[in-house]
């Protein structure tokens, strides 16, 4: 799943160890979410949400399967 992660992080100037604490996540975890090998559980997607003050759809891009 896509997302804009990355830049909401960058923008704010939130490293992604303190992103990670504040999520209560690995750094790795933040790191797979933002390169798009991980997609979060639906607690997650709200928690990143939220720690950002947007809705979900502003962060995460669902694409749907069209085959």
């Amino acid at each position: 799943m896509k997302n804009h992660l990355e830049k909401l992080r960058k923008a704010q100037g939130i490293k992604q160890e303190e992103l990670a604490t504040a999520l209560q996540v690995s750094r790795q975890t933040i790191g797979s979410l933002e390169n798009g090998r991980y997609n979060p559980s639906i607690q997650l997607a709200f928690k990143i949400a939220r720690y950002f003050g947007m809705h979900i759809e502003d962060i995460f891009i669902y694409e749907e399967d069209t085959n």
